[in-house]
C-alpha cells in the first residue's frame, strides 16, 4: 500500500498539549448558574412588586359605597325599642356630603355623648348627595344603641343593615347627609 508522505509545515509544529482548548470549547465559568438565579430573581421581584403597587393604586380609591337612602319598609317602627347610649360600640361616621366640616360636626356630637376618639372612626364616601343622615345597626341588638346615637344626634332614620358589618366592626355607622350641612 503506498504512503505518500506530505511535506511538513507550520501545523505539525503545533504543540499537543491537552489543556489547551479551543475558545468555542470553553469551560462555563464556575458560578455562572448564580448569575443566571439572580437575574431570575430580580426580574421575579420587579415583576412582583410592580403588580402589587398597580394592584394596590387600582384598588385604593378611599370611598366607600353608600347603599340605597331607605325606604319605608326597610325602617324599624321607633315605638319598638327606646334608645340608650352605649359607648362600648364603634362608631364608624362616614361622610356622604361633600363637606369635610359636616362630618367633624358629627364627630364631635358623638365624643360629646361619651364615646372615645379611639371608638370613633371616620371616612369619606363615594356618594356626596346622600340625603338624610342615617344611623346604621347590624344586629336587632344593636339597634337600642342606635336609636340612642340617633336621638343624641337629632337623627330620625335609624336602620338594619349588613352594609358596614365589616367596617365598623359590627358596630354602628353613621352616614351623614346633606340635611347636615350648614345652610
Amino acid at each position: 500500500m503506498p504512503q505518500s508522505s506530505y511535506p511538513r509545515d507550520r501545523f505539525d509544529d503545533v504543540p499537543r498539549d491537552p489543556a489547551r482548548v479551543g475558545a468555542h470549547r470553553a469551560q462555563r465559568p464556575r458560578g455562572r448558574w448564580l448569575v443566571v438565579l439572580l437575574w431570575w430573581l430580580l426580574a421575579v421581584g420587579i415583576l412582583t412588586g410592580g403588580g402589587i403597587l398597580a394592584f394596590l393604586a387600582l384598588s385604593n380609591t378611599n370611598s366607600i359605597d353608600l347603599p340605597d337612602p331607605p325606604t319605608a319598609s326597610g325602617q324599624q317602627t321607633e315605638e319598638a325599642v327606646t334608645g340608650e347610649i352605649d359607648t362600648s360600640y364603634r362608631v364608624l361616621v362616614l361622610n356622604g356630603t361633600d363637606d369635610a366640616a359636616a362630618v367633624d360636626g358629627v364627630s364631635q356630637s358623638i365624643l360629646e355623648a361619651g364615646w372615645t376618639d379611639d371608638m370613633i372612626t371616620q371616612l369619606d364616601s363615594d356618594a356626596t348627595d346622600f340625603e338624610q343622615t342615617t344611623v346604621y345597626y347590624v344586629e336587632a341588638d344593636d339597634e337600642a344603641a342606635a336609636r340612642g346615637l340617633a336621638d343624641h344626634l337629632g337623627v330620625t332614620q335609624v336602620t338594619q343593615s349588613e352594609e358596614f358589618a365589616e367596617m365598623s366592626e359590627g358596630g354602628l355607622t353613621v352616614v351623614v347627609g346633606l340635611d347636615r350641612l350648614a345652610g
